[in-house]
């Protein structure tokens, strides 16, 4: 929908062109900056008696206070804020008018002078010079505080939570807190990577956009390549891409990055999501398992600085031993029932029912299992846990529990209530791998949407010799969604998708 300015937009389009009519320029094309709001306020802290400090700091226009001859203001840069002191008589009658007068909360503003102390204690810039930087023509949303029992409790600026996320730039304009969210997601991604890099994993980049999707049970988003006249589909899984490294002779892979699945969206589901996927040579998912222990429990201790946090009032200990259960014990003891002893898709699903579980006509055996678990098992696996040895048919590409056809060794683990990953001993016997490909084929409707094509060029590089392996999928979102103490996946992503809005 077209911009339609409102009053308060129009009056500050006024003062656009009342300062360009007066020669200044509201967006200049150079800036001058000899120090952040804490640097400067570091630099004044630090300063020998009688040393004078003169910055030249940049900020966002937070507050004014005119007092006629004399204007108190805050800015804010990323490091935090600074008091700005500007008096007519230093600043002469014209500047400091235009300041009073043509200068919103919002614009960006460049100011030098020099630090003292004011009588209230604050540390404060006694402007000498200032200039504008970049003028705001759209107010910012307040940010409002309120007094309850005894503590200030602040509110965010925006009363429609789905706004805030279409307009994230001004959330985090207004939130610090929502700003320090994005921060230790980022320290989080950083310690995933540094822990990978530690113990001898090479980062990789595998395409984004593939001739053929697979490596995961889900629907894929497709796309057209106009040059080549060739349907290509945005991945769903690393996966199969990374195995085909250990073909080519690397031990050790990872990749951080961005799946795409055409799915539904919730608070622990988005369209596109970043994923932590590694393969190790020589690994089988026992090894994965202590692997992950020590992994999450090192990025707690870098992000958090220490092995426990607390999600919606629980307290999760990542220091400990986690605990390994079997998928079928799982739903014996949360749901009540053993699947093994319904050893087809229509019991399983009559016995289901007779619960209160969902179980969708034509599901395949192993997918109403993993209904099961979805619906009954995880939302009560608050402390990490591994859960192991998942139904053949839903698990196409990892090695059979020995002497268990049904079963292979394949593990989800849990924390909070949500499932946060995914690993097997992987299957590297290109024979058996077409086997089950084909099998899937059978077992899945024509028209299902988690019904994988066969990847002819994975089965050939798996013909070269693969290496037995370790795979893992990480949900790096909903992991930040455990380290921030998030409600929602929403909250966690700067700029989810959300449905078209109706003006």
């Amino acid at each position: 929908m077209e911009w339609q300015p409102n009053a308060l937009e129009e009056q500050r389009l006024e003062k656009l062109a009342r300062l360009q009519e007066a020669g200044i320029d509201p967006f200049p094309l150079r800036v001058e900056r000899s120090h952040t709001t804490a640097e400067a306020l570091a630099a004044f802290e630090n300063a020998v008696e009688g040393e004078t400090i003169r910055p030249t700091v940049c900020g966002r226009l937070l507050s004014v206070r005119d007092m006629g001859k004399t204007i108190f203001a805050h800015i804010a840069d990323e490091s935090g804020k600074l008091q700005l002191f500007l008096r007519r008589d230093d600043l002469g009658e014209e500047s400091h008018a235009i300041f009073k007068k043509l200068i919103d909360l919002g614009d960006f503003v460049q100011a030098g002078g020099e630090l003292f102390r004011t009588r209230t204690g604050e540390i404060s810039l006694h402007v000498r010079d200032w200039r504008l930087l970049s003028k705001a023509i759209s107010p910012l949303p307040v940010a409002k505080e309120q007094e309850v029992d005894g503590q200030v409790v602040r509110y965010s600026a925006f009363a429609d939570l789905e706004e805030r996320y279409r307009q994230r730039y001004a959330d985090l304009a207004v939130n610090p807190e929502v700003r320090d969210i994005f921060r230790t997601r980022a320290r989080l991604i950083s310690a995933l990577r540094r822990f990978m890099d530690a113990n001898g994993f090479l980062e990789t980049e595998t395409p984004i956009l593939q001739p053929l999707y697979g490596g995961a049970a889900a629907r894929p988003f497709t796309t057209y390549h106009n040059q080549l006249k060739q349907e290509l589909y945005l991945r769903i899984s690393f996966e199969l891409y990374l195995k085909r490294l250990l073909v080519g002779g690397y031990e050790r892979v990872y990749e951080i990055g961005r799946d795409f699945r055409n799915e539904g969206v919730s608070f622990k589901h988005n369209p596109e999501f970043t994923q932590l996927e590694f393969y190790a040579a020589y690994w089988d998912y026992r090894d994965v398992m202590d692997f992950t222990e020590r992994m999450l429990a090192q990025a707690a201790r870098d992000v958090l600085g220490g092995t426990t946090l607390v999600y919606h009032g629980q307290t999760i200990d990542f220091g400990s031993a986690w605990q390994r259960i079997t998928l079928r014990d799982a739903i014996k003891q949360f749901a009540e029932i053993d699947y093994m002893e319904y050893p087809d898709a229509p019991a399983l699903a009559h016995a289901i029912r007779a619960i209160g579980g969902e179980a969708p006509p034509g599901a395949p055996w192993g997918k109403l299992i993993d209904g099961l678990l979805g619906d009954f098992v995880e939302p009560r696996l608050i402390q990490p846990t591994f859960i192991l040895d998942y139904p053949r048919d839903i698990s196409p590409l990892a090695k059979s529990v020995p002497g268990d056809p049904l079963h292979v060794e394949r593990f989800e683990f849990f924390i909070g209530g949500m499932e946060m990953g995914n690993a097997f001993t992987e299957l590297n016997d290109p024979l058996e791998q077409r086997r089950r490909f084909e099998a899937l084929q059978e077992t899945f409707a024509k028209d299902d949407e988690e019904r994988n094509p066969i990847d002819e060029d994975y089965l050939r590089a798996m013909r070269y010799g693969m290496p037995p392996n370790g795979g893992f999928g990480l949900g790096v979102d909903r992991l930040a969604m455990l380290f921030t103490d998030s409600r929602t996946l929403r909250e966690v992503l700067l700029f989810p998708h959300l449905r078209e809005r109706e003006e």
